[in-house]
């Protein structure tokens, strides 16, 4: 037997699993919350919990995680220099430091201006010992490196500073958006190593030598060294290993897979067996990347979303809480208070305030961070050290410190990370009505009580009223997704809303009704899928699948992934070749090379691409590399009649290896399928 582990480190909750790869079978598994301030500890909960001795034989970790995706939104990470070549960056992205060198090149690949070699090294030795990273961007480096590599040259001869160049993580157009890719990358740096550390302290201290894997975001898996150096490359990983865990838990190659977890939905869609990609490089905190990713759609509605009861309504927010039922087990000194606040006369907010600003006395908030100097208040400050040893409401705290409540900004501490809060959930919403039950339900059904006196209604009417609002947001948000992928535009009117309505509720309205129906399967990833799934899939009349292992899908994706490495090669007919086989030159990250004819060009392509492509997939720990090349050309035809013919505009070629980890590569030459089960 073969054996993996796969981890993945989410928002809320950590998974493990235990894999028997050359029987394609869960050993093992476990959930553990996610522990943010030492994520080594949520780690070895995880792999702690599957309560079994782990065998000697583990051939891999893998390791898939939310965690750079929520550095960049956060704004985490280390500080970071930034040398631009032969263009001003345009700052869409704050960097610590910043130099604009001369030179770059044209898109023929000529140089555009000699490389000021002076200023260059002036700009390192400033940044020495004064940045954690140095990112380098030059103008069109994506048809001639040459700058961006003698850049880095002059960088290692100066400093021993982590260093990354633009055209290693992109062969696309687009020169600012390289340069926030190069910026992100040396931001996560050190994030990625403190969480592969965490990992790798964990795998010490079970006595696990095998080496550690890390998925993409396109969903296939590369090595730790490999990671460490295009941490980027791990954004939206969370999502992608769902995706692949979705495929490999159900064996279908064209599905939805939705995957819904604390913070948030995912939705993405599998086509012919692989995560569909976003062509232009994936969104990350508003800011477009050059990094290939699943093309997925997130909503801010999970297991710990926040709900709001004022004036008589529900409101389901994207705001994250930590659930009643979770905080009660670290501070059960909160239940008593809870159930006071359930029993006691309601106080409604003005219904023109920000929800963001709604008082709950069953929410409650305790300090995670210190705040910088002069960046809060005197009174927020104060409130800071009342919730530094256990949470309190803003109400118990206002009346300690004898203020009236909204003087405390919370909105303001929440947004700067320093407070956790507390309050009911749709996990709250689970226990309480007994439909899952993995901790206390005691705090969630006082919750309950609470929002349900203040809307008037019985416990089990609003506990369904809820349940029913969760299905139907989760419901919205699909459409939302499949409206765009059959349509390429995520622009909703008032009328397309309106079909949603009657699509959801399924009521007619006074002169017509509208249903929509899907044509592929629902696969449902995550923990409380089974609460919410199967109502959202009857209304579209869906075929529904929720695998045995649904809960630790993401941690079944990660270790049943593939080592996938690619290159990008643009030839181009040099100008007025109109020849069958014309002169060409390549641009690629192997530089920018002139040959006689094409069919030279595509020789040197699939000779020496297919060469660096196998080179980086065998680094990446893959065995058993297949190389495979797809050749695009693109032509302007000259008609049907004399003279006809066609003219070469460009070739485009694409060279793919890809393989299995070494140590799954043998089980699946022994006649087992990528997934391990045995082949038919």
């Amino acid at each position: 037997m073969v054996f993996g582990l796969g981890i993945d480190t989410g928002g809320t909750y950590t998974d493990a699993v235990l894999m028997d790869v050359s029987g394609g079978r869960v050993v093992a598994k476990a959930k553990a919350l996610t522990t943010r301030d030492d994520l080594s500890a949520g780690i070895a909960n995880a792999v702690g919990g599957m309560r079994i001795e782990l065998p000697c034989d583990i051939g891999m970790v893998s390791l898939s995680s939310t965690l750079a995706t929520n550095s960049i939104v956060e704004g985490k990470g280390c500080s970071v220099g930034l040398i631009s070549i032969g263009r001003e960056f345009d700052r869409s992205i704050p960097v610590d430091m910043y130099a604009c060198v001369s030179g770059g090149h044209t898109l023929s690949g000529a140089e555009a201006e000699p490389l000021d070699e002076q200023h260059l090294r002036d700009s390192i030795l400033s940044m020495r010992d004064r940045v954690d990273g140095i990112a380098i961007t030059s103008y069109l480096s994506v048809r001639n490196p040459d700058h961006e590599n003698r850049a880095r040259a002059a960088a290692g001869k100066l400093t021993d500073i982590p260093t990354v160049c633009g055209h290693e993580l992109s062969s696309s157009l687009g020169f600012n958006e390289r340069a926030v890719t190069s910026v992100m990358n040396a931001r996560l740096i050190p994030v990625i190593r403190e969480l592969m550390d965490s990992v790798k302290k964990v795998m010490e201290d079970r006595g696990i030598s095998a080496p550690l894997m890390v998925m993409r975001g396109d969903g296939s898996i590369m090595s730790e060294e490999v990671a460490a150096e295009r941490p980027i490359e791990t954004i939206l990983s969370g999502p992608a290993a769902s995706l692949v865990g979705a495929k490999a838990l159900t064996g279908r190659e064209n599905a939805i897979v939705m995957d819904m977890g604390g913070t948030t939905t995912d939705i993405g869609i599998l086509r012919n067996g692989r995560p569909r990609l976003e062509k232009e490089g994936a969104i990350i905190g508003g800011r477009r990347t050059r990094v290939m990713a699943v093309e997925v759609s997130t909503s801010g509605i999970g297991g710990d979303s926040r709900i709001v009861v004022n004036g008589g309504k529900f409101v389901l927010t994207p705001m994250r809480a930590m659930p009643l039922c979770i905080a009660a087990g670290r501070w059960p000194q909160i239940i008593k208070r809870i159930k006071a606040a359930a029993d006691a006369p309601g106080r409604n907010t003005p219904e023109s305030l920000d929800i963001s600003r709604a008082v709950q006395d069953i929410e409650f908030f305790v300090k995670i961070k210190e705040p910088k100097d002069g960046s809060i208040t005197e009174t927020d400050r104060k409130f800071l050290d009342i919730i530094s040893g256990e949470p309190f409401s803003v109400s118990e705290a206002a009346d300690i410190l004898g203020i009236h409540p909204y003087m405390i900004n919370i909105p303001k501490l929440e947004k700067q990370g320093m407070i956790q809060r507390i309050g009911l959930t749709p996990t709250d919403i689970l226990h309480a009505d007994g439909s899952y039950r993995e901790f206390n339900p005691e705090p969630s059904v006082c919750g309950a009580d609470y929002a349900c006196g203040r809307m008037e209604m019985a416990r089990d009417e609003f506990l369904t009223m809820a349940k029913a609002e969760v299905v139907d947001r989760i419901s919205e948000e699909l459409l939302k997704k499949l409206f765009l992928e059959e349509t390429g535009s995520s622009s909703l009117d008032e009328v397309s809303m309106d079909l949603i309505r009657k699509s959801m509720s399924g009521r007619d309205g006074l002169d017509y009704g509208c249903r929509i129906t899907l044509n592929k399967p629902i696969v449902g990833i995550g923990a409380p899928v089974s609460a919410y799934f199967p109502a959202m899939a009857k209304k579209f009349g869906a075929e529904l699948l929720l695998p045995v292992h649904s809960e630790v899908g993401n941690a079944v994706g990660a270790v049943t992934g593939s080592i996938i490495e690619t290159m990008e090669a643009l030839i181009k007919p040099a100008a007025g070749d109109t020849n069958e086989d014309p002169k060409c030159t390549v641009f690629s990250v192997l530089g920018k090379t002139d040959f006689e004819t094409l069919t030279e060009a595509l020789a040197y392509v699939k000779e020496e691409g297919g060469l660096f492509v196998y080179e980086k997939a065998v680094r990446a720990g893959a065995d058993h590399v297949r190389v495979s090349a797809d050749v695009k050309h693109k032509k302007y035809e000259l008609g049907t009649g004399y003279g006809a013919g066609s003219v070469l505009l460009e070739t485009n070629v694409k060279i793919t290896a890809a393989g299995k980890p070494k140590q799954f590569a043998v089980a699946i030459e022994n006649g087992e399928d990528e997934y391990g089960r045995r082949k038919s």
